[in-house]
């Protein structure tokens, strides 16, 4: 039996070749890796209710399959993909939740605790995004760091091979990203 890695890349080139049970179980195969993402991301004590981690993982499977699935070189790929666009669904889920709280010449209700703390949580979000904008012109690298251990819940390793860089790299530039930001949310 081979590893998830080399399974993925023979059910990729069967994908490419059409071939219809390689499609299905690789369909299979990202949804899992999806879901695990998700659940890392969403589950105890991550980031929270903005959106479930069903509602996350399908939505991020539809921004995969319908731009990126011919284009997925390796399982490692998809999963620095998958890290990218799970942090893109998450912060235009925030960004909906705001406007919708605007109201756009809606009757403006008082906000339960519960509201107050998801408005909190999407405004800390949207804030994170335009923080790893600014990190990402900087460190192109300690971004896709990030997103990956903070946003698609990878280990270090699996953001090392996701990358493409040692493990000490990964975790040198983990810990750099996270005080490169802490030192701007602070300020």
């Amino acid at each position: 039996m081979g590893t998830a890695t080399e399974d993925f890349g023979k059910l990729l080139e069967g994908f490419r070749r059409g071939e219809d049970h390689a499609s299905a179980s690789l369909i299979t195969l990202i949804y899992a890796d999806l879901r695990r993402l998700a659940q890392a991301q969403l589950g105890a004590g991550g980031s929270s209710r903005t959106l479930g981690p069903t509602a996350l993982v399908h939505e991020c499977y539809l921004r995969l399959s319908a731009s990126a699935s011919r284009n997925i070189e390796s399982r490692h790929h998809f999963l620095n993909l998958a890290s990218r666009v799970m942090r893109q669904v998450l912060c235009d889920y925030a960004r909906e939740r705001l406007a919708d709280k605007r109201g756009g010449g809606a009757a403006h209700d008082t906000l339960s605790a519960l509201d107050r703390e998801l408005h909190v949580e999407a405004q800390g979000l949207i804030e994170l995004d335009q923080l790893l904008g600014q990190l990402e012109q900087q460190h192109p690298r300690w971004a896709r760091v990030f997103e990956c251990r903070y946003f698609a819940g990878l280990t270090e390793q699996e953001t090392a091979d996701a990358i493409g860089i040692s493990l000490r790299t990964a975790q040198r530039e983990w810990n750099e990203s996270r005080e490169w930001l802490a030192a701007r949310v602070q300020a």
